[in-house]
């Protein structure tokens, strides 16, 4: 015998999953959860193969919600690096811990240091694989350098061509960090940092305050 169900019935239908923006006490706590989806997927695929989809997949929402938080791919990359980046842009303050004949040996300190990190160094190597590989990725990869590192150091140096030095002494870390961290070029990638740093050092030292 069939008829209406009672009002108390114990088995109501699933709520319907939310789509777009979410009340104002999620917005926090989505926001941090599609950045870190974003961090991992980028990580894992890079640039080219991941998409916003996939981002707002491994992160539990709609893809709405993923432009209306950051916007464009681009933009979602942008906000990712720059948290795992965040480590990295601490190097002009190290830099700036003591007199400018010991800078050289404080920012490759520094830079191989959070290198030989491995917390550190694995968000880092995702960064630069995808700046290696993707126009748009390196285009990001670059303002994010240029505005919170490079200038940062060579407003410091108080010298001629201080950001030429800053992007030279750049160059030689980052190089050095590819061959070492990236490709691992023997005997360099398994030397011991000292003996690396002891002979970075005033390089970068040159680059940053020679004549």
């Amino acid at each position: 015998m069939t008829g209406t169900p009672p009002a108390n019935d114990p088995s109501p239908e699933p709520p319907a999953r939310r789509r777009g923006r979410p009340p104002r006490t999620e917005s926090a706590g989505t926001r941090d959860r599609i950045l870190t989806a974003a961090r991992e997927e980028f990580s894992a695929r890079g640039y080219e193969k991941t998409s916003v989809r996939g981002i707002a997949k491994a992160a539990g929402v709609d893809s709405a919600l993923v432009h209306h938080y950051f916007g464009t791919k681009e933009q979602v990359f942008e906000a990712a690096i720059e948290v795992a980046f965040a480590p990295a842009l601490n190097a002009p303050d190290a830099a700036a811990e003591g007199p400018l004949d010991g800078v050289g040996e404080r920012l490759t300190r520094f830079i191989f240091g959070i290198w030989e990190n491995p917390t550190t160094r694995t968000p880092l190597l995702a960064i630069v694989r995808s700046a290696v590989n993707n126009d748009t990725a390196a285009a990001v990869f670059r303002r994010l350098v240029a505005a919170q590192l490079l200038r940062r150091i060579a407003a410091q140096l108080d010298l001629p061509d201080a950001e030429l030095r800053a992007e030279l002494a750049a160059a030689q870390l980052v190089g050095c960090a590819m061959l070492r961290y990236v490709i691992k070029v023997e005997p360099l990638a398994s030397a011991d940092l000292e003996q690396i740093i002891a002979r970075v050092a005033p390089v970068v030292q040159g680059h940053l305050t020679a004549p």
